[in-house]
């Protein structure tokens, strides 16, 4: 237990004798599918409920801006942590409560292109032929912001992959025998003196999974951004 690395382990052993790389190599894709389930929700959340708000009126985009207001007012990891508690601890509280939190992200991006995209002729035309604001909403302005939301739904999911793993951390994630990134960091503290590569291991992929995915959302942005294509033309 807790053995460095060797040809047999090449990342060492962990405190119960389970190789770290195979522990790594799984806690990657349940970190991502936690991560990715979280953004996901916030993006179903904050993108469908802003869109439905502006369509059907002032009142409405009113009351439902108002509690993205409301939850945006919170730090994410203390709403986070204070979902969760209210409610059972388990990876779909985590996912849920990351969701709830990161969706006013998604709600801002969706009103402030959908307001530019109002303001384009081709919705002038469709108003003019009698279509309804819902469905300009839904048939053409749509479209025209799913590049905006796929930008910051990238922006997002590292985000909720080092939330998720704060949160498996602090015990109100997955079970410990979960191997997630976060779960593997808090079974290695206790051991860092003396097996610092169960929990260095960990850490490391954490870091360049985030930052790798905060690159691919700023070129996904700028890739989406009008004028930066027009500045290149």
């Amino acid at each position: 237990m807790n053995e460095g690395p060797s040809i047999d382990h090449w990342l060492g052993t962990d405190d119960q004798g389970h190789d770290v790389l195979s522990r790594l190599i799984a806690g990657t894709r349940l970190s991502l599918m936690f991560g990715a389930g979280a953004a996901l929700i916030a993006l179903g959340i904050g993108a469908a409920l802003s869109l439905m708000a502006l369509s059907l009126g002032r009142i409405v985009e009113t009351g439902v801006f108002s509690m993205f207001d409301l939850i945006r007012a919170l730090p994410g990891i203390l709403f986070a942590l204070a979902f969760v508690a209210a409610f059972e601890p388990g990876a779909f509280s985590v996912m849920l409560a990351l969701g709830v939190s990161f969706s006013p992200m998604f709600a801002m991006i969706t009103r402030a292109t959908w307001r530019q995209q109002m303001a384009r002729p081709y919705v002038a035309a469709a108003q003019v032929l009698g279509a309804s604001r819902l469905r300009i909403t839904i048939v053409h302005v749509l479209p025209n912001i799913i590049g905006a939301l796929i930008t910051q739904f990238a922006i997002i999911l590292p985000r909720c992959i080092v939330l998720e793993s704060v949160m498996s951390f602090l015990g109100l994630g997955v079970s410990p025998e979960t191997p997630t990134w976060g779960r593997m960091i808090a079974n290695a503290t206790q051991y860092t003196e003396a097996a610092p590569h169960a929990v260095l291991a960990p850490i490391i992929a954490l870091s360049v999974a985030t930052f790798g995915m905060a690159l691919i959302g700023d070129a996904l942005r700028r890739g989406f951004d009008p004028d930066r294509r027009r500045i290149a033309l």
